[in-house]
């Protein structure tokens, strides 16, 4: 007996349109001031991205700003037509960190288990402090958000979650 979440993997395409967001307001200041910046987590997340046969549609990286955090994920959505946006940084404790509050009461669905199982899996990995990571995912208009920590391990962890899995839940968030 098939499960359906089989058949939905045997449907689903391959393809998918990948936007990578960096929020990191001294990245973002050093972009400014020097017209470039080394963006570990960015590039990481793009390999990953691309060498799992996706599209980079675009990365940026933008400051610590609800504002500004909302603004480009709309561009990539609306703009860019992404199907997936992949934010890392500004998901931690800090009173800068906003890229939750951006993004959550964004969200049509919030995909609560993919936090859980990050966490669980950074928890085997680095112990303790993956508790202090308030990652999560969801989606906008049949399009899917995640939102990372900062790290590269951390965005390689979740990239190792989610790649795998990616046609599936883009098939199912377009219904």
């Amino acid at each position: 007996m098939s499960h359906p979440h089989e058949k939905h993997r045997a449907a689903a395409s391959k393809e998918a349109k990948v936007s990578i967001i960096t929020v990191s307001t001294s990245r973002y200041r050093e972009q400014v001031s020097k017209g470039s910046t080394k963006d570990e987590s960015g590039e990481k997340a793009q390999q990953m991205v691309q060498k799992a046969g996706y599209a980079v549609t675009s990365t940026k990286i933008v400051d610590d700003d609800v504002g500004m955090i909302r603004l480009e994920l709309m561009k990539s959505l609306y703009e860019e037509k992404a199907d997936v946006v992949i934010f890392t940084g500004g998901t931690g404790l800090s009173p800068r960190d906003v890229t939750i509050e951006a993004i959550n009461p964004l969200f049509d669905k919030e995909l609560e288990g993919f936090g859980d199982v990050f966490r669980k899996v950074s928890h085997d990995q680095i112990g303790s402090p993956a508790f202090l990571s308030r990652a999560t995912a969801g989606s906008i208009t049949g399009k899917i958000v995640f939102c990372l920590p900062g790290s590269p391990k951390a965005v390689e962890t979740a990239l190792n979650l989610i790649l795998p899995e990616l046609p599936h839940a883009v098939y199912v968030a377009k219904g």
